[in-house]
């Protein structure tokens, strides 16, 4: 069987996280389909349990989260009936979290859009935030339950509640509608009103989309598994967090290339996609002396 070298790994995976497809990956570098999508799992597992690891005491100041649509397989109007309520097929949501500071994404989880997902959303959040921070949600109901129940009073947290206008029959069915009006609320605890926004998160939804080929809408590059969803997400995230250079912490730091996890302080110098390989091939050894060692218990 034909192994990837380090360099073709490379390249795939950047092309995943520029928004290249899947089949337009396959036809730009002359691997097959099954070669690519397992790389993209490889990858994701490595950088989820990386991730896990390293994104760990965090100090930050102010935290913003929000939802990101996306499907599986299908439209939800498409779903048999048969199959209707069933996680892994139809709409899908990834919380995802930034630090507006650092713009470090903290934590992110694909599930349901209910009280359930964001409550294990947010206590995986609490568990890598040490100290009392600001947090920030949109209007959704089921953050309030899931901040009392992740937080308790710890925290100071507020919601921004947005009110948008009918949108026009030619516009209902491609164009979001229009926000007319944005109205703070406070929840818990003492939050600053000067940073009651979610702004940044919203803006980090457009990158994924624009990023993540599987978010881009009317496309039929859509996620067929939900497992290799979550696994290009994890990918994407990581690559955020300790290998792209932001232009703003550049900026702030005097045109020094700087990632979200140097700003917070997880790292020293931007990591390279070759880094990304090498935890891949970690696992690979890793999963090699365990195969090993079944083998000689088996003997």
């Amino acid at each position: 069987m034909h192994r990837l070298t380090r360099e073709q790994r490379a390249q795939i995976l950047n092309m995943q996280i520029e928004g290249v497809s899947i089949r337009a990956t396959c036809r730009l570098t002359g691997r097959s389909k099954g070669a690519v999508t397992r790389l993209i799992v490889e990858a994701g597992q490595a950088c989820a349990e990386a991730h896990g690891a390293l994104v760990r005491d965090l100090r930050c100041e102010q935290v913003q989260v929000d939802e990101l649509w996306a499907y599986v397989g299908m439209k939800q109007k498409r779903v048999p009936a048969e199959r209707k309520g069933e996680f892994g097929i139809g709409d899908v949501w990834t919380f995802t979290s930034i630090d507006p500071k650092t713009k470090l994404v903290p934590t992110w989880l694909i599930g349901r859009r209910d009280a359930t997902t964001a409550r294990q959303f947010l206590v995986d959040l609490g568990r890598r935030i040490q100290g009392r921070f600001q947090l920030t949600s949109d209007g959704a109901s089921f953050y309030r339950e899931a901040a009392a129940e992740a937080f308790g009073a710890a925290i100071d947290y507020a919601q921004l509640v947005k009110l948008y206008s009918a949108a026009s029959d030619g516009e209902r069915q491609y164009s979001p509608p229009v926000c007319v009006a944005a109205r703070p609320e406070p929840v818990t605890g003492n939050p600053d009103p000067e940073h009651i926004s979610t702004s940044h998160v919203e803006r980090q939804n457009l990158n994924i989309r624009m990023g993540l080929r599987r978010f881009t809408r009317l496309t039929n590059a859509f996620s067929k598994k939900v497992y290799n969803l979550s696994c290009a997400t994890a990918l994407y995230f990581f690559h955020h967090n300790y290998v792209r250079p932001h232009g703003t912490l550049t900026k702030q730091a005097n045109g020094r290339p700087t990632t979200p996890a140097m700003a917070a302080g997880l790292a020293s110098k931007p990591w390279t996609m070759a880094d990304i390989v090498e935890l891949i091939e970690e696992r690979e050894e890793s999963a090699k002396d365990v195969g090993a060692r079944r083998k000689d218990r088996r003997s």
